[in-house]
């Protein structure tokens, strides 16, 4: 006799997370980056190339920031395009 739990489809497609609460203060505080670097990028007198190239970004990812692909960059990408665009921001 088996002891392992049946699983159904939908656990099996999308395993419960370890920690719920990570994750959401992870999406919003991307969310909120992701707010401020768009506001910046279209007051600066930087191209999206010059952008991606002074952060060490390939420029698909300012795209997709840009599209509001917000999974495809983390929190640190999002962290080095801000001080890349706003050079007098004070670190946190």
């Amino acid at each position: 006799m088996s002891t392992a739990s049946p699983s159904t489809a939908a656990e099996l497609l999308d395993p419960p997370r370890r920690c719920p609460d990570l994750d959401v203060r992870d999406l919003e505080q991307r969310t909120r980056l992701m707010r401020i670097i768009t506001r910046l990028i279209a007051v600066s007198d930087l191209g999206s190339r010059d952008i991606a190239r002074r952060a060490g970004l390939p420029m698909q990812k300012i795209s997709d920031l840009l599209s509001g692909r917000l999974e495809q960059l983390t929190l640190d990408e999002l962290q080095t395009l801000r001080r890349t665009i706003d050079p007098q921001l004070t670190p946190p």
